[in-house]
């Protein structure tokens, strides 16, 4: 199934979907040498964002969250792409200065027709994500 969707960051990239309804403060709430998130109110606490497609609603906090997310990407650690409902600046220009496939504004609500676990495609070049079911 291909979904349509808004590209902010281009690029493909594939993974294992991680899901979460928290946003994400990528200063504080992830730690950028490991990938983990050490938040412990946060619903992902304990677990790693690397290599996964990570889809949050939006981000939330400081403007560091985008040089955060390029500590995340230089340390080899960052998300293989993320999806968020509606992107916001400081995630946007973070998933751009590291070449992370980011895309939002999906025509079916992710939360819907994602699971974790689900292997996906993120095509932010082309606008879509596919998502194969079985």
């Amino acid at each position: 199934m291909k979904i349509k969707c808004r590209t902010i960051s281009r690029g493909v990239a594939e993974g294992e979907v991680m899901l979460t309804r928290d946003a994400i403060s990528f200063l504080g709430n992830i730690d950028p040498k490991s990938g983990e998130v050490v938040e412990p109110q946060h619903e992902l606490y304990g677990q790693s964002i690397a290599g996964k497609v990570l889809v949050f609603p939006h981000g939330k906090g400081s403007t560091v969250g985008s040089y955060v997310i390029y500590q995340l990407f230089k340390n080899g650690v960052a998300p293989a792409a993320m999806i968020n409902l509606e992107s916001e600046p400081i995630v946007a220009v973070g998933a751009i200065i590291s070449e992370i496939p980011l895309v939002d504004r999906l025509e079916k609500d992710p939360y819907k027709v994602l699971k974790n676990g689900d292997r996906i495609v993120v095509n932010s070049t082309k606008t879509f994500v596919e998502v194969n079911k079985e």
